[in-house]
C-alpha cells in the first residue's frame, strides 16, 4: 500500500543513510529497545511518548535499509534479522498497550497474533516463490494508525483509542485474508 512511496522515501533517506556509515544491523536491534519506550508510554497512559516512541521506532525501521542499501551492506541476514526485530517491537507495543488497559487481555492477543501473522503469511508466501506485499494493513499502515489513534485517545478521550485497536485487529485479519487469497491464485 506504501510502496508508492518508496521512491520519495529513498530520496529523502539517502542523503541521511550516506552520513550514517554504521553497520545496519545495530539500528536494526535497537529499533525493539525504542518500542519498549512506546510500551512504557501506553502502560503508563503517556500516549504522546508513545507515539513519539513509535514514530522513532519506525524511523529507524526504514533507516537500517537505507543504510544497509546506500552503503552496499544489504544482506539476508540484515532481512532476516530486520524482519525478527518487527515482530518483537509489534509484541512489545501491544503488550503496553494491554498494560495500560486500552483493551483486554484477549483483544491484546489478538492484536498480537494477527499483526505477526500478516508478516508470516507473506514470508510462507515468499518462501513459495509467491508475491505477497500486498494488502490493506501492512506494517507501515498499522504504525501509522495506531499513532494516530493514540493521539486521539490523547485529546478525546480512551476509549477512541480502544476503538482504533478493535479495528487493527480485524484489519490486520482482512489483511491476512486478502494475502491468503493472493497467494492462492499465484500458485494454483
Amino acid at each position: 500500500m506504501l510502496q508508492s512511496l518508496r521512491p520519495l522515501l529513498t530520496r529523502i533517506l539517502n542523503p541521511i543513510a550516506q552520513n550514517l556509515n554504521i553497520n545496519p544491523n545495530v539500528v536494526t536491534v535497537i529499533s525493539p529497545f525504542v518500542a519498549v519506550v512506546a510500551a512504557y508510554g501506553f502502560a503508563k497512559h503517556m500516549l504522546i511518548l508513545a507515539t513519539l516512541a513509535i514514530l522513532f521506532s519506525g524511523f529507524l525501521d526504514v533507516m537500517d535499509g537505507a543504510i544497509a542499501r546506500y552503503h552496499g551492506r544489504a544482506s539476508k541476514f540484515g532481512a532476516f534479522l530486520d524482519s525478527t526485530m518487527d515482530r518483537f517491537a509489534d509484541a512489545i507495543i501491544y503488550i503496553g498497550i494491554i498494560f495500560g488497559g486500552y483493551c483486554d487481555w484477549f483483544v491484546g492477543v489478538l492484536a498480537i497474533h494477527s499483526a505477526i501473522t500478516v508478516s508470516y503469511v507473506r514470508s510462507r508466501a515468499e518462501s513459495q516463490g509467491a508475491e505477497c506485499n500486498i494488502g490493506i494493513a501492512e506494517r507501515a499502515v498499522r504504525m501509522i494508525i495506531l499513532m494516530v489513534g493514540a493521539l486521539v485517545g490523547h485529546f478525546l478521550g480512551d476509549v477512541y483509542f480502544t476503538y482504533i485497536i478493535y479495528i487493527l485487529v480485524i484489519l490486520s485479519y482482512i489483511t491476512v485474508a486478502q494475502r491468503v487469497l493472493y497467494v492462492r491464485r499465484q500458485l494454483k
